[in-house]
């Protein structure tokens, strides 16, 4: 992270441009304004001359001084330093103050006229320094010059403070970005060892009871294998190869299963050109096999999907097994669910329904 950024630099050069500007900008109005004023380049450059002892602590204290508490934390060298440097301007006041530079010697204090005393003799008028004495160390003016000395600096902090503070979020963001995109991965390639599995079971049971439909099921399994290769790695695919996916495993799950098991699906033949991430839909394909289904009664599976106002409304089936496969394989309905919350928040709604009989799922996802 830098510790100066371009931002925070242009926004100094912008505020002290105005600075120097601003009595420049003052002197012309005025004299424009009133007849009776003159402008005159000397009482700018005085004006100028008090900002540039400003400008000279303010940019020790940004460069030096301050990354020493903001971005290291080291508070008793910042404050030590700091301390010197305010010692250093009060006295920089101090002596060059007008005032003090008459009475070291600029100015010797005028002298009594011989023969004559002045009415207000051994008397000290009210508000005025006797003749002769020094004046005092700090004036009005250098109390309030250390004033805004502190304010300056003050805000110089707490701008560095912003700057550092907007950065530390942006690289927050960008970890949990990263983090997000890992989590995806993850589960993404978590699904795909899972699906092959249970197809290849499927393949090894058809070998024996029909060699004609295993060899079948492996040219539509290598259609599967060529879109998790192509597709898998995608952020996202079209409705339609995704609809054709799903019907392609409905395809291999139906040459395994005899009568018994009623299977349906109704998935639009023409989807609008929309994105989904890949394999979302697949998972609860799959779980629908994996617990629905039973050899020895009656079972049935029933997929369907709608696209409506901007949206996929997705619906799976099945019926409850009173003795499901003991087929391991699927990711899990935790899974599922963590995969959704990660890619679309709450912008998603999931309701399933658990009864003794089925098993219904009704997700509603948002297409981009």
């Amino acid at each position: 992270m830098k510790k100066h950024s371009k931002q925070e630099n242009l926004l100094y050069l912008v505020a002290w441009g105005i600075l120097f500007v601003a009595p420049l900008l003052s002197s012309y109005i005025r004299s424009i304004s009133d007849p009776n004023f003159t402008f005159s380049w000397n009482g700018v450059f005085l004006v100028w001359q008090m900002f540039v002892g400003y400008l000279v602590v303010f940019l020790i204290h940004n460069f030096l001084v301050a990354p020493l508490l903001v971005y290291h934390n080291r508070r008793v060298l910042y404050f030590s330093i700091m301390t010197v440097v305010l010692a250093a301007f009060i006295t920089c006041q101090c002596v060059s103050r007008p005032d003090n530079r008459r009475h070291f010697g600029h100015r010797p204090p005028p002298m009594e006229h011989r023969g004559e005393r002045s009415p207000h003799f051994g008397k000290h008028p009210p508000g005025k320094r006797r003749p002769g004495m020094p004046p005092p160390i700090i004036g009005e003016r250098d109390i309030m010059a250390i004033v805004v000395l502190i304010l300056m600096l003050g805000a110089n902090l707490g701008t560095k403070n912003y700057f550092r503070s907007r950065n530390e979020h942006k690289k927050l963001l960008a970890l949990e970005k990263q983090n997000l995109e890992q989590q995806l991965e993850y589960l993404k390639y978590q699904i795909n060892p899972h699906f092959f599995m249970n197809t290849l079971n499927n393949i090894h049971a058809l070998v024996d009871i029909d060699p004609g439909k295993a060899q079948e099921t492996i040219v539509e399994l290598s259609k599967m294998m060529r879109f998790v290769l192509y597709e898998g790695d995608k952020k996202g695919v079209t409705l339609s190869r995704e609809f054709d996916f799903i019907r392609t495993y409905i395809k291999l799950m139906k040459l395994r299963y005899t009568d018994k098991v009623r299977i349906s699906i109704d998935l639009p033949d023409e989807a609008p050109d929309r994105t989904i991430p890949p394999l979302m839909l697949i998972s609860f394909v799959e779980n629908a096999f994996k617990h629905g289904i039973s050899y020895q009664q009656a079972s049935f599976v029933e997929v369907s999907a709608e696209v409506r106002q901007e949206q996929l409304h997705f619906h799976c089936r099945n019926s409850k097994a009173a003795k499901p496969n003991q087929e391991k394989g699927g990711v899990g309905l935790a899974n599922v669910r963590k995969r959704l919350n990660l890619l679309y928040d709450d912008r998603y709604t999931l309701q399933i329904s658990d009864t003794t009989d089925f098993y219904n799922v009704e997700l509603t996802i948002p297409l981009s």
